[in-house]
């Protein structure tokens, strides 16, 4: 069943560090945002495999934004 991952904060994407099809483990980032000048990835609640990445680098999100779709 697909399960969406959210932004936990508001920033601007950093990074994308992974790309649908990847299989990555709970803990692994997916994304990288940038906030206050900090960088707080946005990790895998689960192993799984990616099935969408929703953001694009530079794009701003808000809390609760979905960023990317699990398998």
């Amino acid at each position: 069943m697909p399960e969406e991952i959210k932004a936990h904060i508001t920033g601007i994407v950093f990074q994308v560090a992974a790309k649908p099809g990847d299989r990555l483990q709970a803990g692994d980032p997916v994304i990288v945002l940038e906030s206050m000048k900090m960088e707080i990835p946005v990790e895998m609640p689960r192993a799984g495999a990616v099935k969408e990445i929703r953001v694009r680098e530079g794009q701003t999100v808000q809390e609760g934004d979905t960023v990317a779709v699990l398998e």
